[in-house]
């Protein structure tokens, strides 16, 4: 990492180890190392599937219920606010210390959103279009467009986010309805149906095939450093040569 690059953290700090000032102490390690946020970008993934009533946290939190205790559960469930909204615990804790870090901003969607902080922060997270919760026209994509670095902290690259670009470009993706509860009342929409059950596959390519990934070990995470563009791009190429006729 260099002073000035745009850098999607994800991280397990469990995996990193005892660190005094914990998530708080990572992240000014982070930002020293970018020089941000007056020269670099720090970014951060804060989904919110809490609020959501097609997600599997929602299938999770309302199984065994009767159908007039899901409605009261669907009613409770507070709208989304991209500026107090907490991002899921699932997203782990340097994404909330982020989000709410002086001068951070953060992207509107109400599933996808991802939390900024630096000169790159509202390009980043300006635009981030309703169908397009994991795709080009979100924060993912801007992040490929500038071809920005993931900073890996003892998580594998089965849980490589931006792979999400490479399997939008595939021209098989099944759609699906979406419904959450929006800064301005329940909304439902249609995208792309996506998971991430295949990116241990596109993950061990990327580490076969990549010229760029740099690898290193900090406490007790093993630490890699991945070009968005590099690795979306090969990502794409696996999943082109598995549709391809024999």
């Amino acid at each position: 990492m260099r002073p000035g690059m745009v850098v999607h953290v994800q991280a397990s700090l469990r995996a990193l180890g005892p660190v005094p000032g914990g998530a708080g102490t990572v992240v000014d390690a982070l930002l020293e190392a970018l020089d941000a946020p007056a020269r670099g970008t720090l970014v951060a993934y804060t989904a919110t599937p809490e609020n959501s009533a097609t997600s599997r946290i929602h299938a999770a939190a309302t199984a065994g219920l009767s159908a007039a205790q899901a409605e009261a559960y669907r009613v409770r469930m507070p709208p989304f606010d991209p500026v107090t909204t907490p991002c899921s615990p699932t997203m782990g804790a340097l994404s909330e210390q982020i989000r709410t870090r002086a001068g951070a901003l953060r992207s509107p969607h109400p599933q996808t959103s991802f939390a900024a902080l630096g000169p790159k922060a509202a390009e980043i997270t300006r635009r981030h279009d309703l169908t397009s919760h994991l795709g080009p026209d979100s924060p993912l994509g801007r992040l490929y467009d500038l071809d920005a670095r993931v900073v890996m902290i003892g998580v594998p690259m089965s849980r490589f986010t931006a792979f999400h670009l490479a399997d939008l470009r595939m021209p098989d993706v099944p759609l699906r309805e979406y419904r959450c509860s929006g800064p301005h009342g329940w909304i439902s929409f249609e995208a792309p149906d996506l998971d991430d059950l295949h990116f241990e596959e596109l993950g061990d390519a990327v580490l076969r095939e990549a010229r760029t990934v740099a690898e290193s070990r900090i406490g007790g995470a093993r630490c890699r450093l991945v070009p968005v563009r590099e690795a979306v791009d090969l990502a794409t190429a696996v999943l082109l040569r598995r549709r391809a006729p024999v």
